[in-house]
């Protein structure tokens, strides 16, 4: 079992956009029923082309890192620049994916990466170890899914390094 440092991080991809939105509201409003704690969570779409779209939605409950920070800088860890549709996750990625890199092997960044296939949608969420006990009924529509445990993640750290990146401060 986890303890209460674990970071994870849940992917599972969906054959629409509307079965994992319905997905992500379920993680939302296990959130807001206290049955999983903190997290960050996107709907990711990767075009025909092979190009990641991340629709973020962002819940005023969450904060610190995990209140927008740590899904763009797993986007960017997973997928090379050049795939990405949005520059600003390639900057989350730059100035915060090592805090995610440091803790994953590159077998499980690979594997992750290459888990969606042009063409299919994902739900990614990145959150801590409570995710565990009930990511199987939030991910209920899923045609296939995994998760990775991010080891040593410095969740302090990390939200200093994103509070500074968002003033446009450097430390």
């Amino acid at each position: 079992m986890a303890d209460d440092d674990s970071t994870f991080i849940f992917l599972a991809v969906y054959g629409d956009e509307a079965d994992a939105q319905a997905d992500y509201d379920v993680v939302k409003e296990l959130h807001a029923a206290k049955a999983i704690g903190s997290f960050d969570a996107a709907v990711i779409r990767r075009d025909a082309d092979g190009k990641i779209h991340v629709n973020k939605d962002e819940t005023a409950t969450r904060k610190g890192a995990w209140g927008g920070a740590a899904v763009g800088a797993v986007v960017g860890v997973l997928f090379p620049p050049s795939l990405l549709a949005s520059a600003g996750v390639g900057a989350l990625a730059g100035g915060l994916g090592g805090h995610f890199l440091k803790g994953m092997s590159r077998k499980d960044v690979k594997e992750l990466g290459e888990y969606l296939e042009p063409g299919e949608v994902a739900l990614l969420v990145v959150g801590d170890w409570q995710l565990d006990k009930a990511i199987d009924k939030a991910f209920s529509r899923a045609i296939k899914k995994m998760d990775r445990e991010v080891k040593s993640l410095e969740r302090q750290q990390l939200e200093a390094d994103y509070a500074a990146m968002m003033s446009g401060g450097h430390e």
